[in-house]
């Protein structure tokens, strides 16, 4: 049960149980972005320099690949945790998991480092969706701080996107890759520490999953997970001992189930006899919403391929004769988001009803995504030659315009989200957002292999563009959307 009034005032006025959970998402940020920041330069970096070796655009394909599998197990991850796991235990599990995976990733071997991403990916899928559902067990459904404890929260997120990015960076490109790897592993173990000390002051942490399935339906679900796992591991080892299963087809695979998953999710939800008319309605709009945020991320989420690429190899990483790290440029981007959420919300509030629509909101964050492209398109046009370096500010530009389109998009669409989806299925609408994520990464993993076949204003300019434009379509279509979209305003 939520705590009451008498004893949840001991953090910022807020349930004690706030400060594990944020605190948790500062380590559990700190590693997974930490060791995202130095993942493609890893694996583009020579065998010799003890990086994999391959191609630059290969790198950033794997590394969304990466992310795809990510999101999607995420979906799984919530479900686990409502009908057999709870939520306490799927973050524990979870938790451990991830530093299981980043440990292993301290190994200097390109195999322990598969067993480590791997690791890290269920780890992420039952730790990322369930910790927000904890946070909200915190507070009843009348308790007027619930949004301003998401705001503390969702700030602990970005200190974590912040902070590891340094740390591991530094550490990755100035010391060797697996110690950067090494960070974030004692990140995570850290995060995991003061989570299980304050486990006390979690709410609901003693009982079962929500929504648990009886005992029989369990022990079958539970053997057929364990067996499913175990088959697919046998037959992932087999078809590469064999030659067949490459690099280039699990990403393909990862692409293939990225785009399957929400489409049959929107199938499902449109021919559920427990959806009314009314709600299969307001679903045709957030197609276009759930399209938004494809797009956008189709962008966000290259600050960790492409952009960290062209960083290494063509930002100026010099301040009044001092030398950093380029893996800190990342670093922008939890700062800019820092800084601009409650700059964000304080605008929205002041402007009340006479704030954009969330359509417009939406339309605007895609737009800011693309412009940050359409910066580094010009930074990098007329350069020749291999040793070119852009001033300081063009990539921090690029990393405000992304960061601020992030901060309207995500919480926009994260509420339009919660308003648009059918009652049949409120309890999965995060899930489904997901699947955007899970989507752009997918897309993402097949354009970035375009970064070494483009020269570099070609390839920005051409993903910049084509994100404005859509972002503008949007726009135009608002008198349609804010027709079919009520009760979202």
């Amino acid at each position: 049960m939520p705590a009451t009034a008498d004893d949840e005032r001991s953090f910022l006025g807020h349930p004690r149980g706030l400060l594990p959970l944020s605190g948790l998402e500062v380590w559990e940020r700190f590693s997974f972005l930490g060791m995202q920041a130095i993942l493609v330069l890893y694996f583009s970096d020579t065998v010799a320099n003890d990086g994999l070796g391959m191609a630059s655009g290969t790198a950033a394909s794997v590394v969304a690949a990466y992310g795809t599998l990510v999101y999607l197990v995420s979906v799984a991850g919530g479900w686990l945790a409502d009908r057999i796991l709870g939520a306490y235990r799927a973050v524990l599990l979870g938790g451990i998991l991830i530093a299981c995976g980043h440990y292993s990733m301290a190994v200097p071997t390109a195999a322990m480092t598969w067993v480590g991403l791997g690791l890290i990916i269920l780890g992420t899928g039952l730790l990322k969706p369930n910790v927000s559902s904890m946070v909200g067990k915190l507070y009843t459904t009348e308790d007027e701080r619930r949004d301003a404890g998401f705001a503390l929260y969702y700030m602990g997120i970005n200190i974590g996107a912040f902070l590891g990015p340094l740390v591991a960076g530094w550490l990755g490109q100035k010391q060797g890759w697996h110690w950067g790897f090494s960070a974030a592993a004692v990140g995570m173990t850290l995060g995991l520490i003061q989570y299980v000390l304050g486990r006390r002051d979690l709410a609901g942490r003693k009982h079962a999953a929500e929504y648990a399935l009886p005992h029989a339906a369990m022990r079958r679900a539970v053997w057929l997970i364990v067996a499913g796992a175990v088959v697919l591991a046998l037959v992932a080892v087999l078809l590469s001992g064999t030659g067949w299963l490459s690099m280039a087809k699990v990403v393909d695979l990862a692409s293939f189930v990225s785009v399957l998953a929400p489409v049959a999710y929107f199938v499902v939800m449109f021919r559920s006899p427990r959806v009314s008319s009314e709600e299969r309605g307001r679903l045709r709009p957030y197609i276009v919403l759930f399209a938004a945020s494809v797009v956008f991320n189709l962008v966000l989420f290259q600050s960790y391929s492409t952009m960290t690429l062209l960083a290494a190899d063509h930002a100026d990483t010099e301040v009044f004769g001092w030398e950093f790290p380029s893996t800190w440029y990342n670093s922008v981007l939890g700062v800019v988001e820092v800084l601009s959420a409650p700059v964000i919300a304080a605008l929205w509030v002041k402007l009340g009803t006479r704030q954009p629509h969330a359509s417009r909101k939406i339309a605007l964050g895609v737009v800011l995504g693309g412009l940050s492209f359409l910066v580094m398109a010009w930074a990098t046009s007329g350069r020749t030659g291999d040793d070119w370096k852009m001033a300081v500010w063009w990539m921090v530009a690029a990393f405000v315009l992304l960061g601020s389109g992030d901060v309207i998009l995500q919480t926009t669409g994260m509420s339009a989200t919660t308003k648009l989806a059918p009652a049949a299925f409120s309890s999965q609408t995060m899930a489904l957002w997901m699947l955007s994520l899970a989507l752009a990464n997918g897309i993402q993993a097949q354009t970035v292999k375009l970064y070494d076949q483009l020269s570099a204003p070609v390839y920005f300019g051409l993903n910049g563009g084509i994100t404005v434009v859509f972002g503008l379509a949007v726009m135009a279509a608002l008198p349609w959307l804010r027709r079919t979209m009520a009760p979202v305003h």
